[in-house]
């Protein structure tokens, strides 16, 4: 939103007369980015001190430490990484929001990614920690880093090494991709869907068995 100020403030902005303003006025060379009914001139600091606006912008923005799991019956596992993302930020002194998202690393509508974006691409947010890159996506994470390297904003990923939970929500994602095309190819109903679909389940119970042991 454009803070506009009076043709005195502007000119004391500035280092000029209001005189001067209002001659940069009639001239073209500077005008206002508002004109009441009254007559009165008025305009935005932001365009007439540029770089004071962008440092105070810049000051403005957060950190934000997103955490995510593929399931509500992961709660404990959210709370976790939301422990250990508090943590981290707590010990170096940020200013931080804690955004997090149940499900999968495949689903891009995910209400907590959506708002996590919308601050990112509204210059919110000069920093998003993680615990773990697929925490953010599975597919789709380096999309979103370039986003974050465009705006001028930070990542911090805690882990980079291999997720404790990489198995089981890998195995969910496949699924629910398995899903989505099988439905498709057979239809949603059909007895052959449901019967690869019962298949790759007990397959990833299997999967998820062993990732718990």
């Amino acid at each position: 939103m454009k803070k506009l100020v009076s043709i005195s403030v502007a000119a004391k902005a500035l280092g000029v007369q209001p005189l001067t303003l209002r001659r940069w006025h009639e001239n073209g060379k500077l005008v206002p980015d508002l004109v009441t009914k009254g007559g009165r001139r008025r305009y935005d600091l932001a365009r007439l001190q540029p770089e004071l606006h962008r440092v105070q912008a810049q000051a403005d923005r957060k950190t934000i430490a997103y955490a995510r799991v593929s399931s509500r019956d992961q709660k404990p596992d959210l709370k976790r990484q939301a422990q250990i993302l508090e943590s981290f930020c707590a010990q170096q002194g940020w200013t931080y929001e804690i955004f997090t998202d149940f499900g999968s690393g495949m689903n891009y509508h995910k209400k907590g990614l959506k708002r996590l974006l919308d601050d990112i691409l509204e210059d919110r947010v000069s920093r998003l920690v993680i615990t773990h890159k697929d925490r953010l996506l599975r597919f789709g994470a380096e999309l979103v880093f370039a986003i974050c390297e465009a705006k001028g904003v930070e990542v911090v990923i805690l882990n980079k090494g291999e997720d404790t939970s990489f198995e089981e929500d890998l195995a969910r994602d496949v699924l629910e991709i398995i899903a989505v095309f099988s439905a498709r190819l057979y239809g949603a109903r059909s007895r052959k869907n449901a019967k690869l679909l019962e298949g790759i389940t007990q397959a990833v119970e299997v999967v998820e068995n062993e990732a718990s042991r």
